[in-house]
């Protein structure tokens, strides 16, 4: 170690490979490579870090044995920053690397996690541990959330750390949702519902098709009036730079056997909210759209996971942004993906998704970090503790 001030990056760019050497893959998501633990093993690493660090930890089971953990360490004022890093990854089995082996080689961290997203945790604890060294004491109060389910599973994770601090008379001055941005803070992404559809029909003979009804005939009636909804959006002007919503048929199964008029089909229909849109109002729209399409076909349409959720917006003039923009030399951004972001805004004053590395490595069969990136986040989070 250098000194007690400063945890040189490469150190910091080891942790994130100690990191990605703990399986943490969705249990949605889980295969043969990953096995079916989910984030256990590593909310109880983080449990156990933040309480040697000398946070006040709490653990809080979300399903299943699955745990979100919040660490909380008292700064010097109570203005509060929470940095949530979602502790579960992607799947592993379409890797094409080794998943977990969190080398370092080529100036990079390798391996599932490295981007998405145990670098960020790796740097927070990090910081803290310079800090605890050197005697210091962050300016904010901080808080260190590890949420489980945000890569598959409606963001449950997100969801239980808004409820626990509802519940606690909580709320948060700042908020730093830990995704991979390249140090840009992004201010707004899409929201968004999942409708999962079956199209009734009536099983016959394939050689009397005038005796049944078609399922598979019905649901293409669907995927053609989703495809026509899709036009109409894109032709709309954007009311912000997160852009327009969009709707796709993206899993469709039916079909029984090569002579039998299938009976049922089972579609699976996305859509993305753009800011403004009312993603509840959105989903009786679409059904609406399906069920004509479909007729005289019988549809049953749910929610996806009982969940809709309403774009994140903030505005880009907001304190947070600026200051994270200034101290990264970027410009505020938008994504076009989800966060956990979405299920803060009844917590949080002003929120943010932000981190190190390019989401073009996450999920990929070859995932890795570059460790100037690492380097730049980590004297981010420093400044930003020491100046609160």
């Amino acid at each position: 170690m250098a000194g007690p001030d400063l945890i040189p990056t490469l150190t910091i760019a080891e942790r994130v490979g100690d990191l990605v050497r703990i399986p943490s893959v969705n249990p949605l998501q889980a295969g043969p490579t990953s096995g079916t633990d989910g984030e256990v093993a590593l909310s109880a690493w983080l449990a156990e870090r933040a309480a040697e660090l000398g946070g006040d930890v709490t653990v809080d089971e979300i399903v299943d044995g699955r745990n979100n953990v919040y660490a909380r360490f008292q700064g010097q004022t109570d203005r509060v920053i929470t940095v949530d890093v979602h502790l579960d990854t992607v799947g592993v089995e379409h890797m094409t690397d080794p998943a977990f082996d969190g080398r370092i080689e080529d100036d990079r961290v390798y391996g599932r996690g490295s981007v998405d997203t145990k670098a960020s945790l790796a740097i927070v604890l990090s910081v803290l541990e310079e800090m605890k060294a050197s005697g210091e004491t962050p300016v904010p109060t901080l808080n260190v959330v590890g949420t489980v389910a945000e890569e598959m599973g409606g963001l449950i994770g997100a969801a239980g750390y808004r409820d626990w601090l509802q519940q606690h008379g909580s709320r948060i001055d700042q908020m730093i949702v830990a995704e991979p941005t390249m140090c840009a803070p992004v201010h707004g992404h899409k929201g968004g519902v999942g409708l999962e559809v079956t199209v009734h029909g009536h099983a016959a003979h394939s050689s009397k098709p005038h005796l049944g009804q078609n399922a598979i005939s019905g649901a293409a009636r669907i995927i053609a009036a989703i495809d026509a909804e899709q036009e109409r959006l894109d032709s709309t002007p954007p009311p912000t730079a997160v852009g327009n919503g969009s709707v796709a048929v993206l899993e469709v199964n039916g079909g029984v056997a090569r002579n039998i008029i299938p009976p049922h089909c089972d579609l699976f229909t996305g859509r993305r909210c753009a800011p403004g849109e009312d993603p509840n109002v959105v989903f009786e729209q679409l059904s609406a759209l399906m069920r004509d399409a479909a007729h005289p076909l019988k549809t049953d349409i749910a929610m996806a996971n009982g969940f809709a959720a309403a774009a994140f917006y903030q505005d880009p003039d907001a304190e947070l942004i600026q200051m994270l923009a200034g101290l990264a030399g970027t410009q505020p951004d938008v994504a076009s993906y989800g966060s956990n972001a979405l299920q803060y805004a009844e917590v949080a004053s002003e929120i943010v998704v932000f981190g190190p590395g390019s989401i073009d490595q996450a999920h990929q069969a070859i995932e890795w970090i570059d460790i100037a990136e690492i380097d730049k986040a980590a004297a981010i989070y420093r400044t930003l503790l020491r100046a609160g």
